[in-house]
């Protein structure tokens, strides 16, 4: 199914529902919920997916589990994606928080032959099989370091909100400490017991997250120079400690249309 909203079929008795959808630039599919675990699939672009405990940026090629009833957000970046609807009772071993993972070739081809299923599909034939394997897959995925912990104090988390959307590599542990109007010390201690990383580590992390979706439309050396690196060998050393491959993997220009993604042209009005 493609470009069909969940509300439509999540009366359908199927444990895996299986929805494509094509997203305008841009778009951001504001807070909300769904009753099953979904497995959101950017089979083009990056996608950000907020949650009151976190950010997940999901680079081309990955995925990100979601679990049920989890109140999120998704800013869709040249996105179209893959998703599964899965009900709980079907997935209990489902991460318990967002996770990002991997797709490999077999799971995003499983993934495209799905999203062609209708909604009451076959479950004793190849699209019952189809499903099955699905789930058989995506259990096996480890998950990858593309997120940061949000504190759970408002201010704090409306700190590291502000500095997620425009990262400044001016700013200090001082700065934050300043405007929530803390000593230095108990500001840092007070943020590593929320987040487990020192403010500095976080703002370190979170400069690199958001090179990710920098890296579609600008070079490394452009991206190293926007986020305050002394040189892209630097941002390129920082990047690859963090989430184990250099930033020329994430760049347009490299990834060209190799993953094989045959998205749909055509831009459609989904719920993600």
């Amino acid at each position: 199914m493609k470009n069909v909203p969940l509300a439509d079929i999540e009366h359908v008795d199927r444990a895996v529902l299986p929805i494509g959808t094509d997203y305008p630039p841009g778009h951001l599919l504001d807070w909300h919920e769904h009753r099953r675990a979904q497995f959101l699939h950017g089979a083009t672009g990056v996608m950000v997916v907020d949650t009151a405990d976190g950010t997940w940026t999901v680079p081309p090629e990955r995925a990100v589990l979601i679990p049920a009833a989890t109140r999120h957000r998704v800013r869709m970046l040249g996105v179209s994606t893959r998703s599964l609807y899965v009900e709980p009772d079907a997935v209990p071993w489902w991460p318990g928080t967002c996770m990002v993972v991997d797709v490999p070739p077999l799971l995003r081809e499983l993934l495209l032959a799905a999203v062609e299923f209708e909604a009451d599909y076959d479950l004793s034939g190849r699209e019952g099989s189809i499903a099955d394997l699905l789930l058989h897959e995506i259990a096996a995925r480890a998950p990858l370091p593309f997120h940061v912990r949000i504190p759970v104090s408002a201010d704090l988390a409306k700190l590291c909100r502000a500095y997620l959307a425009a990262p400044d590599t001016g700013v200090t542990n001082a700065d934050w400490a300043e405007r929530t109007a803390m000593s230095e010390r108990a500001f840092t201690r007070r943020f590593r017991a929320q987040t487990g990383d020192s403010p500095a580590v976080w703002r370190a992390r979170a400069r690199l997250l958001a090179a990710v979706p920098m890296l579609r439309t600008a070079s490394v050396s452009e991206v190293s120079g926007r986020l305050g690196y002394a040189s892209p060998a630097a941002f390129t050393a920082a990047f690859t400690r963090a989430f184990g491959a250099p930033p020329s993997r994430f760049t347009a220009s490299r990834r060209g249309l190799r993953q094989g993604a045959r998205p749909d042209q055509s831009a459609g009005k989904g719920r993600g």
